[in-house]
């Protein structure tokens, strides 16, 4: 091989071996999820691997290119807003909220740019998450159980059941930023009469 041949040779050699560090290079840092939860690694197994499932669905691994930050409350609220706020400092991409209305509220109040997503079981639009189901508005979104909704057919089926029951609870079990409003909803109006709010 000739002298000109062995330096074209060794050019393209150290050019190839430096497309990979070009490429890494050009490429945006891995994006990161805030993952704000009410509860606790233990509490939060099934629907953590849930959300790992969805992830996987759309083409992202954690730790593979996608890292998670994880903030657990442990079921003490009044640790959500400082974590939010933890969040947006590190300046997540975007923001996953998973136990109801209070994570969801805090992370809203912590940011309004940074995207939130939020599963709660009421409406959204009376808890002032967003102005519209089918325009959300703002950086959030999100999906709503209505489960208040539902717990008022619940109501009504159980006072069919037992008709001469005098007394139905309907229970609270952990304290929410609606508590009263949310038991008011459950309650048909027939059956109302019949029903304490207890929590």
């Amino acid at each position: 091989m000739s002298d000109m041949r062995r330096r074209e040779f060794i050019t393209l050699l150290g050019g190839a071996a430096a497309w990979p560090l070009a490429a890494r290079a050009q490429q945006p840092a891995m994006p990161v999820i805030g993952y704000l939860t009410t509860g606790s690694p233990e509490s939060d197994g099934t629907l953590l691997a849930a959300f790992r499932r969805g992830l996987v669905e759309i083409g992202y691994v954690e730790a593979r290119n996608v890292a998670i930050e994880y903030r657990w409350a442990e079921f003490q609220y009044d640790r959500l807003l400082a974590m939010a706020a933890d969040l947006v400092r590190l300046r997540v991409n975007a923001i996953a909220t998973i136990g109801g209305t209070p994570p969801a509220l805090a992370a809203k109040g912590a940011t309004s740019t940074i995207p939130i997503v939020f599963y709660v079981g009421v409406d959204p639009i009376q808890l002032g998450l967003v102005t519209s189901l089918s325009r959300p508005g703002g950086n959030i979104t999100g999906v709503a159980g209505q489960q208040a909704d539902l717990a008022a057919k619940r109501m009504e089926l159980l006072h069919s059941w037992c008709p001469r029951q005098p007394l139905s609870p309907c229970w609270s079990i952990r304290p929410t930023p609606l508590p009263s409003s949310k038991c008011e909803r459950c309650m048909m109006p027939h059956v109302l009469s019949g029903c304490r709010c207890m929590s």
